[in-house]
C-alpha cells in the first residue's frame, strides 16, 4: 500500500474514532447533567436545574438521543415549574410550551406533554389557544383513540359548564310540587341572548361527547367481563387507564343529556323532555357500571402492591435471621 493511501486510511480511522468518542462523551456528560439536574429539581433549586438541563439539551438540540430528548422534557418541566412559582414571568411558560412541543414531535402520543401545554394555556388565560390545541388533539387521526376521546371530553366539559351556568340559576330553576313530590322546574333565562347561548352549548357539548363515546374500544364496552384476578399487572394498568378516560366521558354524557332535557322543558317539548330524562338515567347507569369496574381494578392494584410489600418484608426478615 502506498504511503499516501495509508495516510488517508489512518486519517479516516482517526476521524471515525474521534467522532464516536466525542458522541459517547457527550452522552455521558449529558447523563451526568440529567442526574444532577434531577436532584436540583427535587430540591426545588429550579435555576440550577434549568442550567444543567440546558447544557444537556445543547449537546443534542435535535433530540436524536435518549439523553437529548430527556433533557428537552426535563427543561420544559423546570420552566413550567418556574412559571407556576411566579406567573408574571410569561416567558417561562412560552419556552416550556416550545420544549414540550419538541417532545411531541418525537412522540405524538406523549400525553404528559400534551396535557402540560393545555394546562399552560389555561394558566396563561389564553382560551383561544387552549381551544385550538385541544381541538387539534381531538381531530388528529394519528393519535390513539383514548387520547382523542380525552381531548373531546375536555372540550365537551367546557360546553357543559357553559350550559349549566345558564340553566342552574335561581332565575331559571324553581322547586315545585308535582304528584306529591318536590322537583325542579326549569324556565328560559330572561335574556334571549343567554338562551341562544345555552342552546349552542347544549348542542355542541352533546355532539362532542358523542364523538368521544364513539371511540370506546371493545375493552371498555365489555368491561363488565374483565377478570381482574387473571390478568398481568401491565394489563391491569392499561385497562384501568382506559376506563378512567371513558368513565369521565360517560359522566359528561349523562350531564349533557340532562342539560338537553332542561332545554326541552324550557321550550315546552314535554315528550322530548321525558325521553331525555330517561336517556340521562340510562347514561348514569352506564357510568356507574364502568365506575364499579374501575374501582375493582384499583382495589386489585392496591391488593397486589400490599402482597408484594408483605412478601418483600418477609424475605428481608428471613434474610436477617440467617
Amino acid at each position: 500500500m502506498s504511503s499516501s493511501r495509508l495516510a488517508v486510511l489512518v486519517l479516516i480511522t482517526l476521524s471515525v474514532l474521534l467522532t464516536t468518542n466525542c458522541s459517547y462523551f457527550n452522552r455521558i456528560m449529558s447523563r451526568k447533567d440529567l442526574v444532577e439536574g434531577s436532584i436540583a429539581y427535587k430540591e426545588r433549586k429550579f435555576a440550577e436545574a434549568e442550567a444543567l438541563f440546558r447544557k444537556a439539551a445543547a449537546r443534542d438540540p435535535e433530540g436524536a438521543t435518549v439523553e437529548g430528548r430527556t433533557a428537552q422534557l426535563f427543561l420544559a418541566r423546570t420552566l413550567h415549574s418556574k412559571f407556576i412559582g411566579d406567573r408574571q414571568h410569561v416567558e417561562y411558560a412560552d419556552e416550556a410550551i416550545r420544549e414540550y412541543q419538541k417532545a411531541l414531535a418525537v412522540d405524538k402520543n406523549d400525553q404528559s406533554s400534551y396535557k402540560a401545554i393545555a394546562s399552560l394555556y389555561d394558566n396563561l388565560q389564553r382560551p383561544d389557544d387552549w381551544q385550538k390545541w385541544v381541538n387539534g388533539r381531538a381531530n388528529n387521526a394519528e393519535i390513539l383513540p383514548q387520547f382523542r376521546a380525552e381531548a373531546l371530553t375536555s372540550l365537551a366539559s367546557r360546553q357543559n359548564t357553559c350550559a349549566n351556568e345558564i340553566s342552574d340559576t335561581e332565575a331559571t330553576k324553581k322547586k315545585v310540587t308535582k304528584d306529591g313530590a318536590q322537583i325542579f322546574q326549569f324556565s328560559k333565562p330572561a335574556n334571549p341572548a343567554d338562551f341562544e347561548k345555552f342552546k349552542v352549548c347544549v348542542a355542541e357539548g352533546n355532539k362532542l361527547i358523542q364523538q368521544a363515546i364513539d371511540l370506546e374500544p371493545e375493552a371498555v364496552r365489555n368491561a363488565g367481563n374483565f377478570n381482574v384476578a387473571t390478568v398481568t399487572d401491565d394489563q391491569l394498568k392499561a385497562t384501568g387507564d382506559l376506563i378512567k378516560v371513558f368513565e369521565s366521558a360517560r359522566s359528561y354524557r349523562a350531564s349533557l343529556i340532562i342539560q338537553d332535557s332542561r332545554l326541552a322543558e324550557m321550550e315546552g317539548r314535554t315528550t322530548d323532555h321525558d325521553r331525555l330524562k330517561q336517556a340521562a338515567d340510562e347514561a348514569k347507569d352506564q357510568f356507574v357500571k364502568l365506575s364499579e369496574v374501575g374501582r375493582s381494578i384499583q382495589t386489585e392494584v392496591e391488593n397486589r402492591a400490599a402482597a408484594k410489600e408483605e412478601a418483600e418484608n418477609a424475605n428481608a426478615a428471613n434474610a436477617n435471621q440467617k
